[in-house]
C-alpha cells in the first residue's frame, strides 16, 4: 500500500528495530538522519522521568537537521511499547509519547484498544510484533495500524515461522502496513521482504555494530564474529524464546546444546531465568543474518552499504530476462 506520510520520504523501506538496552537517542537521531526509521523501547529510558528527555532531544535534533537539510529530511521515529502486565510503565510511558507526538509507536508482548486508539488521536500509526497469524488477527481486531511479522531467524525474541508462510498468511486477509523481520541485514534482504509484499524490512542485529549503538565492545565484535549457525533459539533466559549468540552463552559457563526450558508464566526481561547470567546484559540476542556484517562502523556506512545492495539486486532482477518474462506474465494475470 501507499506509504503515508511522512513515512514516505524514507531512502530505504527499512526500520531499525528497537533494541533493549542498546538503542538510545544517539542510535535513533543517526538511524533517521540516515534516512531509516529508528526505534527504541522506552523501557531503555531509566528512570521513567528520562523518556521526556529523550524525546525531547530526539525531536529537537532532527528538527535541526530538517532545517539545515531540507532537500534530505529525516526519517520519522518510533518508539517500543512492552504491553505486558509485568511493565507497569506503560501508561506513563505514553503519557511521554503522547506529550511529543510520537510519530510511530510499535508494540510488543500484548495488545491493547487504547493504546491504539491514543495513538491514532494524536495522529500517529501503531505497529505491533507478531509471531503467528492468529496474534496478528487479534492486533488488528484491537485497533492496531500495522504488523510486524518477526519470523525465524529475527534477533531477540522471536518466532519459528518461515517468512514465506507468515507472509502468505497475513497477506490473504490483510492489506495494511506490514514491516518484515527475520534475518534482515544486506539490501537484498530488504527487497526480497518487498517481494512478500511486506511495506518495510525491521532490521536489528546488524545495527548492533555500529559506533553509535550503546553495545559494549565485546558484543560488538560479537555480531561481526557471529554468523547463523552460531545462533541459538531458547527461552530460557526470558522465558520467552528468542535467538541469542552461541559465544555469550558459553562465555557465561552454559553449554548450548543442553539448556533446559524455561517456565513462560514467569517471564523476566531483566534475570537470566535460572542462571545468573543477565539476558541482553550477558547473554546477547543477535539474528541469524549477522554474517553479512564484516566490521564495526557508523549507521550512516551500514545504511549506505545496505542502499548499494538494494539497488544492486534490484538491477540484477531486472536484468535477468527469466525474471522479465514473469513480471510480464504476472501482469497479464491482473
Amino acid at each position: 500500500m501507499p506509504l503515508p506520510a511522512p513515512f514516505d520520504r524514507l531512502r530505504l523501506p527499512l526500520i531499525g528495530s528497537p533494541l533493549f538496552i542498546v538503542s538510545g537517542p544517539e542510535l535513533v537521531i543517526a538511524q533517521c538522519k540516515a534516512g531509516i526509521i529508528g526505534s527504541f523501547p522506552a523501557l531503555n529510558a531509566r528512570p521513567q522521568s528520562l523518556l521526556d528527555e529523550w524525546l525531547h532531544q530526539i525531536t529537537e535534533e532532527l528538527a535541526k537537521h530538517n532545517r539545515m537539510h531540507p532537500d534530505r529530511p529525516a526519517a520519522p521515529f518510533a518508539v517500543n511499547q512492552i504491553i505486558h502486565k509485568t511493565n507497569d510503565r506503560v501508561d506513563a510511558d505514553m503519557a511521554t509519547c503522547e506529550k511529543w507526538q510520537v510519530p510511530m509507536i510499535i508494540t510488543s508482548l500484548g495488545a491493547r484498544e487504547e493504546v491504539y486508539q491514543a495513538v491514532k488521536n494524536w495522529g500517529g500509526i501503531t505497529m505491533h510484533d507478531v509471531i503467528n497469524n492468529r496474534f496478528a488477527m487479534k492486533a488488528i481486531e484491537k485497533g492496531a495500524t500495522g504488523l510486524i511479522p518477526v519470523a525465524a531467524g529475527a534477533g531477540g525474541h522471536a518466532g519459528a515461522l518461515s517468512p514465506f508462510a507468515l507472509m502468505q498468511e497475513i497477506r490473504e486477509w490483510f492489506d495494511g502496513l506490514v514491516a518484515l523481520s527475520g534475518s534482515i541485514a544486506h539490501g537484498a534482504s530488504i527487497l526480497a521482504a518487498q517481494s512478500l509484499r511486506a511495506d518495510f524490512a525491521y532490521a536489528g542485529s546488524a545495527f548492533i555494530a555500529t559506533k553509535e549503538a550503546n553495545a559494549t565492545d565485546g558484543y560488538k565484535q560479537g555480531i561481526v564474529e557471529g554468523s547463523s549457525e552460531g545462533i541459538v533459539y531458547t527461552n530460557l533466559f526470558t522465558g520467552v524464546h528468542g535467538n541469542y549468540l552461541r559465544s555469550s552463552i558459553e562465555a557465561a559457563g552454559l553449554d548450548p546444546d543442553n539448556l533446559p526450558v524455561s517456565d513462560p508464566s514467569k517471564m523476566n526481561f531483566g534475570s537470566g531465568g535460572n542462571t545468573k547470567a543477565k539476558a541482553w546484559k550477558d547473554i546477547w540476542g543477535s539474528g541469524q543474518g549477522v554474517g553479512a556484517i564484516k566490521d564495526v562502523g557508523t549507521v550512516e556506512d551500514l545504511v549506505a552499504r545496505m542502499e548499494r545492495e538494494y539497488h544492486a539486486a534490484k538491477a540484477a532482477l531486472l536484468a535477468n530476462s527469466d525474471y522479465a518474462s514473469w513480471g510480464a506474465l504476472a501482469e497479464a494475470a491482473e
